[in-house]
């Protein structure tokens, strides 16, 4: 059995919970889905936008739809073994902990800063064991390599940390995806911990 092989088998009994589904959480949920994470619930209320097409995962003929039903449309077309449990849900403190607490990483991929701050306070308040990861500051183009990953205890802060999206400072593809990229990279090495270590120099940890 190879490595990849290895990889596959651990993750298909892993669950993660999405809370959102924009650029952040399209992206990072087509991202577990390639690697064949097993189960992978996602969350939101929206619909597609032709507006969201310059940084999400969706395409032209899916604008007017509830984002969550073509996210899960996409992922069955990349991957069909993987299991796509879609909420169409504005999410709160209560939802959250119904929705994902059988999970064994939450991803945060909400567009406003209010909603970042309740599922960071609602997760640290009744779940403080389970690992969250968070997207923080990916607008605007260029400057990739202030993008980071920055761990406190069981929370993991992806991008780099300080450029908010406005009218000026527009989030965009390539940076967008470079923090759902980062944020997909640490569930993986979360969830591989203690079960995979590659050989050689290259390092497995978290951060």
């Amino acid at each position: 059995m190879n490595t990849f092989e290895k990889i596959q088998k651990v993750l298909s009994s892993k669950i993660v919970g999405i809370a959102g589904c924009g650029g952040l959480g399209s992206n990072c949920a087509v991202a577990l889905a390639r690697i064949g994470v097993g189960t992978i619930i996602i969350a939101d209320f929206d619909v597609i936008e032709e507006s969201n097409l310059n940084r999400q995962y969706y395409f032209y003929n899916q604008i007017g739809k509830k984002k969550t039903l073509a996210l899960k449309e996409n992922i069955e077309k990349i991957n069909p073994k993987v299991r796509v449990v879609a909420y169409d849900i504005k999410l709160d403190s209560k939802s959250i902990l119904n929705l994902f607490s059988g999970c064994d990483v939450i991803v945060e991929a909400f567009d406003k800063a209010e909603m970042k701050q309740m599922i960071i306070e609602t997760i640290m308040t009744d779940m403080p064991e389970k690992p969250l990861v968070c997207g923080v500051g990916m607008a605007g183009w260029g400057d990739s390599n202030s993008m980071h990953v920055r761990q406190f205890g069981n929370i993991f802060f992806c991008g780099d940390g300080k450029t908010e999206a406005s009218e000026k400072i527009p989030p965009l593809a390539p940076r967008v995806s470079i923090a759902a990229g980062m944020e997909a990279n640490t569930v993986l090495a979360i969830l591989l911990k203690d079960e995979i270590e590659l050989s050689g120099s290259y390092s497995t940890t978290i951060i």
